[in-house]
């Protein structure tokens, strides 16, 4: 062990200050659960909200559960593309008809009123508003992930009320 001196040199001490203690625990078999998986490679388990594990480790669901994958998939994706898609049509109108005109800095223009509330840019963009079409794409673009999560949520509430 080195030691920090009053002279600001290292020193080297023969003597450690610790000791050193070795506990032995006693071993238990860690491999006996996977002899066990092991011996019995056809068995399936059920999980409480009826989905499937055999031992390879696939997972089967089942087929209602796969029908809402399969629609919150579809969700996402033409969800996407079409707010991307109106927004490159909004992009493209707005900038035939005022791609040439000069931009005035000098002044600062802040959003126009019917920006500032959803209602507000669906009233625009019926009006023919090309900004307003860019701004509804964007509005669908920030909606798509809300609509995904509320979804499985509104799915189980309305088919509960079904059947009531």
């Amino acid at each position: 062990m080195y030691k920090f001196n009053s002279g600001f040199r290292w020193t080297f001490l023969a003597q450690s200050d610790s000791e050193v203690v070795t506990l032995t625990l006693p071993q238990q078999d860690p491999d006996s659960n996977i002899q066990q998986l092991e011996q019995h490679p056809s068995t399936v388990t059920k999980l409480p909200n009826s989905c499937e594990i055999d031992a390879n480790k696939s997972v089967t669901k089942t087929s209602s559960e796969q029908q809402l994958e399969y629609l919150l998939c579809n969700l996402i994706k033409y969800g996407v593309l079409i707010a991307s898609a109106i927004v490159l049509l909004g992009g493209i109108l707005y900038l035939i008809h005022h791609g040439a005109e000069p931009v005035a800095y000098q002044f600062f223009r802040g959003e126009p009123s019917e920006f500032r509330s959803p209602l507000g840019i669906v009233k625009a963009v019926l009006s023919g508003s090309y900004l307003s079409i860019i701004q509804f794409g964007l509005l669908l673009l920030i909606a798509i992930p809300i609509l995904r999560v509320l979804f499985p949520y509104w799915l189980s509430y309305s088919s509960e009320n079904l059947f009531m």
